[in-house]
């Protein structure tokens, strides 16, 4: 029994390894500027476990099939362990893994740390259960003023603009996100109940929204197309429903439908929804 149990260890090992390397198991395509660099310190992580989990479950398997239970075995003898050795991979395996943090911890930093660059667009985006809304300021890029008062679904008013308030007259709210192509975006995150999360594969960020706060957040993405929204923080019974479509448009594209008034601003994005198609993998 110890010798097949063995064999079945190796054999698991062998097929997980193979998932990563034989190149079919991946992430999606990357669009944003800092894809790349998450794409690469995931590898080197990846790489670093995989050689350490390879390591470990060889011998395991190379333990069980030696030592299994057979009518020659000798009685086991017990060890207190080798106090040497147990700082040595200890140490060996913090400084691994700290420097592995650390290394990530770069990317996040300048996404996280640092304000959107000069001339970014803003967006604001108000979530709820369980859909996505997108405020845009409009030709004149003031955001016209927002009372939680003055929401009203009924009324189609998600985010509860004043429409009282003369920069409000050519703001835009929709439900699908979309921006320019090539061009620095910041995001600006509202909930108007629970935790929600944005979420968009290919941008290779996921962050949540949190009621009561405004969390700034910037990209740059870099390919022209259509990609799904998702909410990746469960949020009530029809989470897995909480979707919606970024469109990364280029700059002519983006520019005309940011200049279109409310009602026109959302037929121009359904004809864009449908012109672009979301990539296949």
């Amino acid at each position: 029994m110890g010798r097949l149990l063995g064999i079945v260890i190796w054999g698991i090992t062998i097929a997980s390894v193979w998932m990563f390397v034989s190149g079919k198991w991946w992430f999606p395509e990357t669009i944003s500027e800092h894809g790349k660099s998450v794409d690469s310190q995931f590898m080197i992580t990846i790489i670093v476990v995989g050689v350490a989990f390879t390591a470990a479950q060889v011998g395991l398997g190379w333990v069980v099939f030696k030592f299994r239970d057979n009518a020659s075995a000798q009685r086991a003898t017990y060890s207190h362990g080798n106090n040497r050795l147990e700082v040595v991979w200890t140490v060996a395996t913090a400084i691994i893994f700290i420097s592995l943090a650390i290394m990530g911890q770069r990317v996040w930093a300048s996404l996280n740390l640092h304000s959107a660059p000069p001339g970014s667009l803003q967006v604001e985006v108000v979530a709820q259960q369980f859909s996505w809304n997108f405020h845009y300021a409009g030709k004149d890029n003031v955001f016209g003023r927002t009372d939680p008062n003055l929401i009203d679904d009924s009324a189609l008013n998600y985010v509860g603009l004043d429409d009282t308030d003369p920069n409000a007259k050519d703001d835009s709210v929709v439900s699908t996100l979309a921006i320019p192509v090539n061009r620095p975006v910041e995001l600006i995150l509202r909930s108007k109940d629970v935790t929600h999360s944005f979420f968009v594969p290919q941008l290779r960020f996921k962050q949540d929204l949190v009621p009561g706060m405004n969390i700034h957040v910037h990209f740059t993405a870099t390919k022209v197309g259509k990609y799904e929204l998702a909410c990746a923080e469960l949020c009530g019974m029809n989470h897995y429903k909480m979707k919606a479509y970024m469109l990364v448009l280029p700059e002519n594209e983006f520019s005309e439908l940011a200049a279109l008034p409310q009602e026109k601003f959302q037929a121009r994005q359904g004809e864009l929804l449908n012109k672009y198609q979301l990539p296949n993998y």
